[in-house]
């Protein structure tokens, strides 16, 4: 059983920069990949960001490459998204997840965070 806590979403102007992080509980942590998602008002949740589980595979949404940049710390049981150069149309719920294998689709994460609101105006 894994419990996921996300924090530091916000509001933030155009240009600007972010980095959320989610919280586990649980011995098992360390055993997870971990990826972000995020839901925009009215919108279906999407992929954003994805580590293996021991950190040293990453995997990106095509269009989020090069601005977005996933991490975790296993000794802290811990993962982050650092978001650069925010734009308005990154507008999202943003939610981390937890489950076995680095995948893109929501369906294959067994664990869910309450998620964490990033507004970013124009």
């Amino acid at each position: 059983q894994v419990q996921l806590v996300e924090s530091g979403g916000g509001l933030v102007q155009a240009g600007g920069s972010l980095r959320p992080s989610c919280a586990a509980s649980g011995r098992t942590f360390s055993s997870y990949a971990m990826a972000w998602f995020r839901q925009p008002p009215g919108k279906e949740r999407k992929f954003v960001a994805a580590i293996s589980w021991s950190g040293g595979s990453t995997y990106y949404a095509d269009s989020l490459k090069g601005r977005f940049t996933i991490s975790r710390d296993n000794a802290k049981n811990t993962v982050a998204l650092q978001m650069n150069s925010l734009k308005p149309d990154d507008t999202a719920v943003y939610y981390c997840a937890a489950g076995p294998l680095v995948r893109n689709v929501p369906g294959d994460y067994d664990y869910w965070g309450q998620g964490t609101q990033v507004t970013v105006s124009s």
